[in-house]
């Protein structure tokens, strides 16, 4: 209760903080993994299909991508340094993954080429971006964030 009172947080605010950090930066791992792959990569690990997909990705959506988990990590930076700014950082980030799923899953054949399998990740990531505004604006009207 003391913790409440004088604008510190518990012990789980930093386990939570911690959480979204690593996430984030396992975007941003996977993020560099996929456009660092060279077409020798690419042929040898996924069907043609998938391989025009990743191939003809338009520019906008890579940039979507990398918004997103760019943001992560610094939204998740900010909560780690109890920092308010963490909370529209967070939804630019939500921004930037919902205009990348706008493209692979509503303007291109996502699910065709992928499966259905594929949407298991992108909800994930999803609801995970509405986990990290919910508890950074929580954490902002508990007084841990200034």
């Amino acid at each position: 209760m003391s913790d409440t009172l004088n604008g510190k947080p518990p012990t789980s605010y930093w386990i939570v903080a911690g959480f979204f950090l690593l996430w984030n930066f396992l975007g941003l791992m996977i993020y560099y993994d996929q456009v660092t792959m060279t077409p020798e990569v690419i042929a040898e690990n996924f069907s043609p299909a998938q391989q025009a997909f990743l191939q003809n990705m338009p520019v906008w959506a890579t940039s979507a991508y990398a918004i997103a988990v760019t943001a992560g990590v610094i939204g998740a930076a900010l909560l780690f340094a109890r920092m308010a700014l963490a909370v529209p950082v967070f939804v630019v980030s939500l921004v930037g993954v919902l205009v990348q799923d706008l493209n692979s899953f509503v303007l291109s054949d996502g699910l065709e080429v992928w499966g259905t399998s594929a949407l298991y990740l992108p909800t994930l990531v999803l609801l995970i971006c509405i986990i990290e505004i919910w508890y950074s604006q929580s954490a902002k009207a508990k007084g841990w964030l200034s």
